[in-house]
């Protein structure tokens, strides 16, 4: 987990598996099962309490957005406008973070 942005309105975190752990906790002389590698990143809108977790193609539109970020360093008021067009998405509660 990597958090990547964090405003007055918004958080954003960026969740990586650790494959290496996964391996790792398999028995003595037992392969370990290979699983599909996937990330993902939390919205979370502070002003509502809600999250959103983005997945699959939605979490590869978003890295395409996070490297457009990179490469033009937007104020953050257009990071946090960017970020508002997700709250829609965002439909559970933040129970604790």
């Amino acid at each position: 987990m990597h958090m990547l942005y964090d405003s007055d309105s918004f958080v954003v975190v960026h969740m990586q598996p650790d494959t290496a752990t996964a391996e790792a906790e398999a028995p003595a002389g037992v392969p370990p099962v290979h699983q599909l590698v996937r990330h993902g990143f939390e919205i979370v809108d502070k002003r509502s309490g809600k999250e959103v977790y983005l997945d699959g193609s939605w979490a590869e539109m978003f890295q395409q957005q996070i490297i457009a970020w990179q490469r033009d360093t937007p104020t953050q008021e257009e990071v946090d406008d960017t970020l508002d067009g997700y709250v829609g998405l965002a439909q559970n509660p933040v129970v604790m973070h």
